[in-house]
């Protein structure tokens, strides 16, 4: 099963974490965890700036089911929402959803953006 196969749905936040635009399946259509990304952002923001540190490339955040990738991007954060999977590593994954062309979604019949 390819990456793609296992997304489950995808969120863009812009470089302040606030949400702009995300793409569900039926699979998720519950949308709490772009709750969780936004939270993990304001943490993310609130620790850059408490201890100076720079160079956010990628968080991984691990659920029962599912895990979600983000990925900081020049103007955004983007987030994926993925079915779990023990053959990938947090690397990998997030090489790919570095790379991940969100134009695919908007495309695919299984998401609808909101």
């Amino acid at each position: 099963m390819s990456y793609f196969d296992r997304v489950l749905g995808a969120a863009i936040f812009d470089l302040s974490g606030l949400p702009k635009d995300y793409y569900i399946s039926a699979e998720s259509a519950d949308i709490s965890w772009v709750q969780t990304i936004f939270q993990a952002l304001g943490l993310q923001g609130l620790l850059t700036t408490s201890f100076q540190i720079d160079g956010f490339r990628h968080a991984v955040i691990h659920g029962a089911q599912c895990h979600a990738v983000i990925v900081r991007r020049t103007n955004c954060f983007v987030a994926i929402l993925m079915r779990q999977s023990d053959a990938i590593t947090s690397e990998d994954l997030a090489d790919w959803a570095n790379n991940f062309d969100l134009v695919t979604l908007a495309s695919d019949p299984r998401f609808s953006s909101t």
